[in-house]
């Protein structure tokens, strides 16, 4: 990866452009640092991903911490979320 990245899951989106990003305030991004998260923060994120050839796709976005407001019962348990920029979701090849 070009950027360090937080590790995501995007199968929980909790709204198109907003995904489940911790239940802490605090997260280690791909170089090993420690990110402390608060509202309003631009944050990389991305999803490992294995591409048709077996290779790794990783799945990458980029956007801004939102504390989490869902009223989904799956979703309650994080604390933070990221809002995806008008990018979308991508692969890093891309």
């Amino acid at each position: 990866m070009k950027l360090p990245r937080i590790s995501v899951d995007f199968n929980e989106m909790v709204e198109p452009d907003l995904v489940l990003l911790s239940k802490t305030d605090c997260r280690t991004d791909s170089s090993g640092k420690t990110v402390l998260l608060h509202e309003g923060l631009p944050v990389n994120i991305y999803e490992i991903d294995i591409g048709e050839d077996g290779q790794p796709a990783n799945m990458i976005a980029d956007g801004v911490v939102e504390l989490n407001k869902s009223d989904a019962s799956w979703a309650r348990a994080a604390k933070w979320c990221c809002r995806i920029d008008r990018c979308g979701i991508r692969h890093e090849s891309e």
